[in-house]
C-alpha cells in the first residue's frame, strides 16, 4: 500500500511547492512587511492540508477495498511512526531553550496537537497549529469513514457547507485572527481533499487551459488576502476561499493525471520529501534578526535534513519491519 501511495507522481513536487511558499512568504513578510508574502504562506498551507486529505483518504480506501474494513489501530500506529519522531525532536530542544517564554499550557497544547485552540501561543511554536488540524483530521476521520462509508459524501459535503458558516459566525462575534486556525474553520480544505480522493476516478481529464485558469485563481486569491489584510469579509468567507479549494483540488488532479517533468524533478522531489522537517524547523529562523539575511535559509534546510535522514527514515524503517511481522505472525496463526 504504502509503495503504491510512492508511484503517484507529482505530489512529492506538489509539496515543494507548498513549503516554498511557506519558508518565501514567511521570510518576505517579515523582511519587507509584505502581507502579499504571508498570504502565499497561508496558502502553502492549504495546500498541505488538500494533499492530506486527499492521501489518507485514498490510504484508507484502498484498505476498505483490499479487506472490507480499516483498521484503525494500525492506522494510527502508521501515522506514529511517521510523524511523532521528528515532532519530538523539534519540540523537545525547543521546550528547552524557550523554556523562560513557555507555561505549561503551551507545551501541553503543542505535545498534545491542540496549539489550534491555544489562542495564546507563543511565535516559535505556533506553526504547529497547521499539524495540530491534520492530526485531529487523522484521529477523526478513519473511524467516520470506517463506521458511516455509506454515507461518506454526504458527511464531506456537510463539513464543506458547515466550515463557512462557522468562520462567518467567528467574524460576527469578533474571534478574529487565531479563531482561523481551529479546527472548524479549515476542516472543509481537508473534506475537499477527500472528495477528491473518493471521486478521481470518475471525475474527467482536466484540460491544461481548465488548468491555467485554477493557477490565477489560486495566484489571485492571496492578493486579495493582502489587500484586505486578512480581514475576514463576505466576499472571502463564502465565495473566495471555496473557489480557491477547489481550484487547488483540481490541480492537484491535474498534475497526478499529466504529469509535469518540473514536479518530479529529483531535487523538487527530494525538497518534497523533506518538507515536514522543513515545516517545522523553518519558524525558528523566521522571526528574530536572523530573517534579515537570506542565508538564514540554509539552517532549517539542514535541519530538516537531519531529520529526514536520521529520524523519519530509521522510523520508518522500523514501521516496515514491524508490518512484516505482524503479517508474518498472522499468516502463521
Amino acid at each position: 500500500m504504502l509503495r503504491s501511495m510512492k508511484r503517484i507522481p507529482s505530489l512529492d513536487g506538489l509539496r515543494a511547492i507548498s513549503i516554498s511558499m511557506v519558508v518565501v512568504g514567511h521570510w518576505t513578510s517579515l523582511r519587507y512587511h509584505w502581507e502579499v508574502g504571508g498570504a502565499f504562506a497561508n496558502l502553502g498551507v492549504r495546500i498541505f492540508f488538500i494533499i492530506s486529505g486527499y492521501l489518507i483518504t485514498t490510504l484508507l480506501l484502498q484498505e476498505r477495498s483490499r479487506s472490507s474494513t480499516i483498521q484503525l489501530r494500525q492506522f494510527y500506529v502508521r501515522r506514529a511512526y511517521r510523524i511523532l519522531p521528528a515532532a519530538i525532536a523539534f519540540m523537545l530542544p525547543v521546550f528547552i531553550i524557550y523554556w523562560g517564554q513557555l507555561r505549561w499550557y503551551h507545551m501541553a497544547a503543542a505535545a498534545l496537537y491542540l496549539t489550534n485552540f491555544d489562542p495564546w501561543h507563543p511565535w516559535f511554536v505556533g506553526h504547529l497549529w497547521s499539524l495540530s488540524v491534520e492530526e485531529q483530521f487523522y484521529f477523526l476521520w478513519p473511524g467516520v469513514l470506517k463506521k458511516w462509508h455509506a454515507h461518506r459524501t454526504a458527511i464531506l459535503a456537510g463539513v464543506i457547507l458547515f466550515a463557512p458558516l462557522y468562520r462567518v459566525a467567528c467574524h460576527l462575534l469578533k474571534f478574529h485572527g487565531r479563531a482561523d486556525e481551529t479546527f472548524p474553520a479549515v476542516a472543509d480544505v481537508l473534506a475537499i481533499g477527500c472528495l477528491l480522493a473518493i471521486y478521481s476516478a470518475r471525475l474527467p481529464h482536466i484540460k491544461t487551459a481548465w488548468a491555467w485558469l485554477m493557477v490565477i485563481t489560486v495566484a489571485l486569491v492571496p492578493v486579495y488576502v493582502a489587500a484586505v489584510h486578512f480581514r475576514t469579509t463576505p466576499l472571502l468567507l463564502l465565495v473566495l476561499w471555496p473557489l480557491l479549494h477547489l481550484s487547488i483540488a483540481g490541480l492537484l488532479l491535474h498534475v497526478v493525471q499529466s504529469p509535469y517533468w518540473i514536479l518530479n524533478l529529483k531535487p523538487v522531489v527530494w525538497l518534497g520529501k523533506i518538507s515536514y522537517g522543513l515545516y517545522l524547523w523553518q519558524q525558528l529562523f523566521a522571526y528574530g534578526p536572523q530573517h534579515r539575511n537570506w542565508y538564514w535559509l540554509f539552517a532549517p534546510v539542514g535541519l530538516a535534513s537531519l531529520s529526514y535522514y536520521l529520524v523519519e527514515q530509521p522510523m520508518l524503517r522500523l514501521r516496515q519491519k514491524r508490518q512484516v511481522r505482524e503479517r508474518a505472525y498472522a499468516q502463521a496463526a
